[in-house]
C-alpha cells in the first residue's frame, strides 16, 4: 500500500457536505490508474450488487447523458423501476445517482455513502492504490440500486469502457454513441484507438446498439461484436431517424425502431443529434425488452417528458440565455448545427470556459461561424483554462474585435447579455440577440446555479 486517503477507520458522514468532502479527498476523476482490480474488490466485499439487476451500459464521446435520460424515461413508462448513473454532474454530486428518474436526496446520498464506507478502507489497504472518487461513487450507485431495488440500471461510463469502473457490471445492452477524439491523453489520439477502449463494454451475449460511426470506428466495434458473439443493431440499417421537423420547444420526429416505426413523436430537445439520440434510445429499449413493438402512445408520452439539463437548455429570456455542455469539437459542431436549425438568434454571443486538457482551439473554430462575439471566461476548478489563455487562442480565430475577457463567470454572462441586447451594434435593429454559455459541463453547471433562481433542490 503506497498511500491512503484517510485513516484506517471508516469515515462516516452525517451531512451531504461531509460526504462530498470525504469523496473529494480521494483520487480525482482526472487521476487514473487503469484497472478494474479495485472496483472488483470493492463490489465483491459489497456482495456484488451489480449482479442483482439488469444493465444498459452507454459509452461514446458525446450524447451519453441525453440518451441515458431518454432510455430511463422510456423504461419507466413501461412500468420498470430504474436506476441511472451519470457522470459528471451538472450542479450537485447527488445527480450522479438516480432512482425512478429522480436524483437521490441529500439524506439518501448520505445513507448510500455510509452503507459502503465500512468497506472502502478494506479495499484501500488491500490494493496498490486506494479507491478513487469515481470508483467509490460507482460502488455507492450499484449498492443503492440493489437496495432500492431496481429492475434495470442505465449506466454511463465515466471515461472509456474496458477499464472504466462501471464496467464491472455485464450489460444486457451496450450502447455506443458517436465516437470522436476526446480525452486523448487517456484513450488514444485517433477515433479507432478510442473505439478499441470503448468497445470493452460489449459483452458476450449482449446486444450492441451502435449509433452512426465513421468507417474506421465501425470496423473496430464490429470486430468486438464478432469476437464476443454479441448481436448488433446499427443506426442507419436496423434503426434510425426517418424524418424530423423543428417545432416550438423542440422537434417532431419519426423513428424507425427495431420492432416498428413510430411517427409524430414530439421530442422537447433541439437538433438533429438529439433526434439521433432518441433513435438510439428507442432501439436500446426495444432490444432490452424484446418481444413485439412498443405501444405508440407510450413511446410518444415518454419522449414528450424527456429533459436534459445543460443541453441546449434555455434558462432565461430577455435576452435569451442558452446553456450547452459541448466541450470538444464534435460536440460543438452538433450544438452549432442545432442552433442554426432551431433558432434565429442575431446576434449570438458566446460565453466560453473550458478545461485545460480540452481541444479549445477546435471547439472555438467550430463555433466561430455562429458567434458574433465571444466572452472568454473560466470556471472555479483548478482544471479550468485561464480566461486570458483562452482569449489568446480566440483572438487568432475570431479577431481582436470579436473577443472579450471576463475571468468571473457572472461578469462574463453580464457582458454577453449586454452585447446581445445591443443588437443594433451588430446590424440587427430588432435586437433578437441571445447568449450561449458553453465549453464545459462545469462551466454550464456553475452558470445554471447562477441563473436558475427557482430551481428545485435535488
Amino acid at each position: 500500500m503506497t498511500e491512503t486517503p484517510d485513516s484506517q477507520a471508516p469515515r462516516w458522514a452525517e451531512t451531504f457536505d461531509e460526504v462530498e468532502d470525504a469523496l473529494l479527498s480521494r483520487w480525482p476523476e482526472t487521476r487514473l490508474e487503469p484497472s478494474l482490480d479495485r472496483i472488483r474488490a470493492f463490489t465483491e466485499v459489497l456482495g456484488d450488487p451489480q449482479r442483482s439487476f439488469a444493465v444498459i451500459h452507454l459509452t461514446g464521446t458525446n450524447g451519453k447523458t441525453s440518451t441515458s435520460r431518454m432510455i430511463d424515461t422510456l423504461l419507466r413508462a413501461l412500468d420498470l423501476r430504474t436506476g441511472r448513473f451519470t457522470s459528471p454532474h451538472v450542479e450537485r454530486m447527488t445527480e450522479r445517482i438516480s432512482v425512478d428518474g429522480a436524483p437521490l436526496t441529500d439524506e439518501e446520498f448520505v445513507r448510500a455513502f455510509n452503507d459502503v464506507a465500512p468497506y472502502t478502507h478494506l479495499v484501500d489497504d488491500s490494493q496498490p492504490h486506494p479507491l478513487s472518487f469515481f470508483e467509490t461513487v460507482v460502488g455507492m450507485a450499484y449498492a443503492a440500486f440493489a437496495d432500492a431495488p431496481v429492475d434495470v440500471a442505465v449506466v454511463e461510463v465515466g471515461m472509456g469502457g474496458s477499464w472504466d469502473a462501471t464496467n464491472v457490471a455485464d450489460a444486457a445492452v451496450a450502447v455506443v454513441l458517436p465516437i470522436a477524439v476526446d480525452h486523448a491523453a487517456y484513450l488514444g489520439d485517433t477515433p479507432a484507438d478510442i473505439a478499441l477502449e470503448k468497445a470493452g463494454i460489449i459483452k458476450p451475449g449482449s446486444v450492441a446498439v451502435l449509433a452512426q460511426q465513421s468507417p474506421e470506428v465501425a470496423e473496430v466495434l464490429l470486430e468486438r461484436v464478432a469476437e464476443v458473439g454479441a448481436t448488433v443493431a446499427r443506426e442507419g440499417m436496423e434503426f434510425g431517424v426517418v424524418a424530423r421537423v423543428p417545432a416550438v420547444g423542440g422537434q417532431v420526429v419519426s423513428l424507425q425502431g427495431l420492432r416498428a416505426r413510430y411517427d409524430d413523436v414530439f421530442l422537447p430537445l433541439y437538433g438533429a443529434h438529439q433526434a439521433q439520440n432518441a433513435a438510439v434510445a428507442l432501439a436500446a429499449v426495444e432490444a432490452f425488452v424484446g418481444g413485439d413493438a412498443l405501444d405508440d402512445e407510450v413511446v410518444r408520452a415518454a419522449f414528450a417528458e424527456v429533459t436534459s439539463p445543460g443541453r441546449l437548455e434555455i434558462v432565461r429570456r430577455s435576452p435569451t440565455v442558452v446553456l450547452d455542455a459541448a466541450h470538444n469539437p464534435h460536440g460543438a459542431a452538433a450544438t452549432a448545427a442545432a442552433l442554426e436549425d432551431s433558432f434565429s438568434f442575431s446576434p449570438l454571443i458566446g460565453v466560453v470556459g473550458v478545461m485545460t486538457d480540452k481541444d479549445h482551439e477546435g471547439l472555438l473554430t467550430a463555433f466561430e461561424p455562429h458567434l458574433a462575439h465571444v466572452v472568454c471566461t473560466q470556471n472555479s476548478t483548478d482544471r479550468s483554462l485561464p480566461a486570458e489563455r483562452l482569449a489568446a487562442t480566440a483572438r487568432e480565430i475570431f479577431g481582436e474585435d470579436r473577443v472579450s475577457v471576463a475571468p468571473r463567470l457572472a461578469d462574463a454572462v453580464d457582458q454577453a447579455a449586454a452585447l446581445a441586447e445591443a443588437g443594433e451594434a451588430f446590424g440587427d435593429p430588432l435586437g433578437s440577440g441571445a447568449v450561449l454559455v458553453t465549453g464545459s459541463v462545469v462551466t454550464v453547471g456553475e452558470a445554471r446555479t447562477l441563473l436558475v433562481r427557482e430551481r428545485k433542490r435535488p
